[in-house]
This record gives structure tokens, C-alpha cells and sequence, in this order.
């Protein structure tokens, strides 16, 4: 026999795994696209709004001067607007000696930010928290503004963002007489160039492409929510002989932006009351924003941190630096200490070496979708968004100069190859994905279940779908 011969079934075995990688691939395209479009243009726009703004607002410069005046004067000043009902819940330290230091205000339900200079301990300007195009395009972001069904929405886009990863690098994988996939061939013309662009930019992207989808996915309602976060949380119980409260750390943040690292969220809060802790903030000194402060420097906090206020009789005064919140460029320094509000004792003090495995991992890896850690983060995010842009455009137009002229009805999916043996890789790659993303899995069975039991055996649809 031949050796062509005997190449033969193999070749065309894998002529038709392809084809139905293409067809698993166009399909998860179809639903992706729009929410992968949709994540990178407000994921940019965040970003840049952090960088030139701030997260909050608070990139305001002041003139620096003498030292600062007392911290007590500063919430004065911040609460002077307001009427007497409203209260402190939060000061966020400038990043320089030329930053204003910014309090927020609870006023009627209302969260206000104010930016104090605190050389003349005099207000700059207030605007209310969570009201400009960040919260905006965070919203979009994570919800679509249309609350847990959105969120649900964009979880099974991310799930299926991985498919669309598999089988794409399975496309692209080099193959005698394909040329070379990791440069791509600016002499071709039409459906061919653009097919090479999207093949090589692709197959770069993908790394990047997977890292977002998970860290994404890990804040999701489901799949991060209910399994990995549940899992990766620190354990309270390493606070010995200290009283918890019924709130999580999750308490803490205000709306959908996040106020408290990923591995605290679904960690119980300590109470005050108890006497117990670490002495910190020497006894007879009054336990206010000033002592606070104060200690936090001393225990090496710097530059921009934050300190919530105590909320009722239980609460405790919390210092947080994390490079989530855009306090550092570094999340190895991550810090969450949690003070008595009575007696000024530590209660708790976590830090980045504090997190288990998953934990440190979002931890850098949510600094790094968000672009918090400098320059280069901030141009290789730039560079990744615009890409994702375009191999969403690029696919879309290979599909449209694939049709066959004047066809507007049908939508022209790779044609399901007949007679497929079973591809084990692919069945144990599809079943791990199912398995670690619940709604990914529901979605998959879904498609299969119509494709096989529907697609397949009514014409008209046959016909449209491929």
C-alpha cells in the first residue's frame, strides 16, 4: 500500500475535526462578538478615565505648602455642606503632596465625595459618588445595566469567550504547507489577508484574551460568586478570640464598584466592643480619624490609602491599601487592617501574603485587567483591547465576503462534516470546560441538543444554518 494511501483516512479525519472546529467556532462568535466588543470599549474607557481622573474623581492637585491642618478640621470642611443628619464613611489619601485628600458623605442615602485641600483645610469641589461616566461604563461593564440577568448575559459570553479560544488556536495551529502563523502575510488580498491578520493577531491575543476572560469571570455571580470565590476566601477564623459581625467585608463596597479586595469580600467582618485585639493606637489617645491615620503611616501605609469610618455601635475603623482600588501599582503590598473603634486594637491585619493561592492570583490579575500597574500595563492593555476590536471586525468580515453574492437570508456556518468519529480531546476539553462553568456547560448542551435534534432534521432551518 501506497503512503499516500495510508495518509488518506487520516487526512480526511482531520479535514473533518476542521470543519467542525470552524462550525463550534463561528457559532460561539455569534454570541461572543458583541459583549467582546463591548467589554474592551468600556474596559478602555474605565481605564483612561482612572488614569487622568482618578477611579473616584479625586486626581485633583492642590498647592503644597506648610504641613497639612488637623484631619478633624479637613471632615469639618467636608461636612459643612451637608445637613446634619449626614455622616463620614470614608477618607481616601492623596497619592502626593499635591493631591487633595477626598471624604466620602453619606447624606440622606446619598454618597458625596468632597475634595479637601489639606493645606488650608478648605473645600475644592463635591460631586456624587458612583455618577460619572466610570460608574457608567463599570455598569455596562459588568451588567449591561440591566442587573443579574446581564450579569448572567456576559458570564456565559466569558465561558464561551474560552471555547472561542480553544478552537481558535486549534484553527491557527501550524500545518505543513500553511505558512507561517506567527507573521502574517501582508501580500495576500481579501478574504485571505484578512483571514491571515485575524489567524496571527489571534493566536498572540489569546494568552491575554483567556487572563481577562477568567479574572472576569471570578467576579461573575455564578461561576465566581458561588465556587471560586466561595473557596479562596480568607478564613475569618485565623482572627483568634475575636468577636464577628453578621456583615461580610462585601458590606463595604458601594454599588458595583468594588471597595474591598476579592479575597475579603465573603470574609465576615470583626465587631468592636469586645476589648480584644493587638494594642496599636496608644491607650488615652482619642481613636479618631487623626489617630488613625497616624498609625496606619506608622505601620508603613503610604502614599494613597483609605480609611472607612465605624457604621453603628459593632463597627470598626478599616484601613485598606490594594492595588484594585487604585491605591498602588503594586498588589503584593495589599493591606487590610481593622481597628476597635473603642479601644483602637487590631482586630485584623491581612495581607497579600495573608491570601490563599486564587486569592493572590485575582489579586494580580484584576490589577492587571484594570491596567494599575503603571505605563506598560496601561499600553500592553491598549494594545490587547484594540486587537480584541479587530479580530471581532475581521471575523465578522470574512464571514460577510464568504457568502455567496446576493444571499442575505442565510447565515452560512460552516457545514457540520458528516460521519465524525469521536474526537476525545475535544469531548474531555468540552466536558472540563462544562464542568468548571456551569452556565457554559447549560449553554453547550443547549446548542448541541438544537443543532442535533432541530437544525439537522427541519429543512428550512438546515438550509440557514448550514
Amino acid at each position: 500500500m501506497s503512503n499516500s494511501t495510508q495518509g488518506a483516512p487520516s487526512a480526511f479525519t482531520h479535514s473533518r475535526f476542521y470543519l467542525a472546529a470552524w462550525r463550534w467556532h463561528f457559532y460561539a462568535g455569534l454570541y461572543v462578538i458583541p459583549f467582546l466588543i463591548m467589554l474592551a470599549v468600556t474596559g478602555l474607557g474605565m481605564m483612561y478615565i482612572a488614569v487622568f481622573d482618578g477611579r473616584d474623581g479625586e486626581s485633583i492637585t492642590v498647592a503644597a505648602s506648610a504641613d497639612p491642618v488637623a484631619l478633624a478640621a479637613q471632615s469639618e470642611a467636608a461636612l459643612a455642606a451637608f445637613g446634619k443628619e449626614a455622616k463620614l464613611v470614608e477618607w481616601i489619601g492623596a497619592k502626593s503632596a499635591n493631591g487633595a485628600n477626598v471624604f466620602r458623605v453619606d447624606d440622606a442615602g446619598t454618597n458625596h465625595m468632597v475634595a479637601i485641600d489639606p493645606y488650608t483645610g478648605t473645600a475644592i469641589d463635591s460631586w456624587i459618588r458612583r455618577d460619572g461616566w466610570y460608574d457608567l461604563f463599570n455598569d455596562i461593564h459588568g451588567t449591561l445595566l440591566i442587573g443579574t440577568i446581564g450579569d448572567r448575559l456576559i458570564e456565559v459570553a466569558a465561558g464561551l469567550g474560552i471555547v472561542l479560544i480553544v478552537t481558535g488556536l486549534y484553527l491557527w495551529w501550524p500545518r505543513s504547507g500553511s505558512g507561517s502563523s506567527f507573521v502574517p502575510d501582508v501580500k495576500a488580498r481579501g478574504r485571505e489577508l484578512w483571514k491571515n491578520l485575524h489567524k496571527v493577531i489571534g493566536a498572540y491575543a489569546s494568552v491575554l484574551l483567556l487572563l481577562f476572560l477568567v479574572t472576569g469571570l471570578a467576579w461573575a455571580g455564578i461561576w465566581g460568586e458561588k465556587f471560586v470565590q466561595a473557596w479562596s476566601t480568607f478564613p475569618a477564623e485565623k482572627w483568634s478570640n475575636v468577636p464577628l459581625s453578621d456583615e461580610t467585608h462585601a458590606s463595604m463596597n458601594h454599588g458595583a464598584i468594588k471597595d474591598v479586595p476579592w479575597g475579603l469580600e465573603q470574609t465576615p467582618m470583626p465587631a468592636s466592643g469586645s476589648g480584644a485585639g493587638l494594642d496599636a493606637i496608644p491607650e488615652g489617645t482619642p481613636v479618631n480619624l487623626d489617630s488613625v491615620v497616624a498609625f496606619g503611616k506608622a505601620i508603613g501605609y503610604g502614599g494613597r490609602f483609605r480609611v472607612s469610618f465605624p457604621r453603628g455601635e459593632t463597627g470598626v475603623w478599616t484601613l485598606n491599601q490594594d492595588s484594585m482600588s487604585n491605591d498602588s501599582e503594586n498588589p503584593m503590598i495589599d493591606r487590610t487592617v481593622h481597628l476597635d473603634q473603642y479601644t483602637g486594637k487590631i482586630l485584623a491585619d491581612v495581607g497579600f501574603a495573608d491570601y490563599s493561592l486564587a486569592a493572590k492570583g485575582m489579586a494580580v490579575g484584576i490589577a492587571f485587567h484594570e491596567g494599575d500597574m503603571g505605563l506598560w500595563n496601561i499600553v500592553l492593555n491598549t494594545v490587547f483591547c484594540l486587537s480584541v476590536m479587530f479580530l471581532c471586525v475581521s471575523g465578522l468580515v470574512m464571514w460577510w465576503l464568504r457568502r455567496p453574492k446576493g444571499s442575505t437570508l442565510r447565515i452560512f456556518a460552516p457545514k457540520t462534516p458528516e460521519d465524525l468519529p469521536h474526537w476525545r480531546g475535544a469531548m474531555i476539553l468540552m466536558l472540563f470546560v462544562s464542568l468548571a462553568f456551569p452556565l457554559v456547560g447549560i449553554t453547550l448542551l443547549t446548542v448541541l441538543a438544537l443543532d442535533y435534534l432541530i437544525v439537522k432534521r427541519v429543512p428550512v432551518l438546515k438550509r440557514a444554518l448550514g
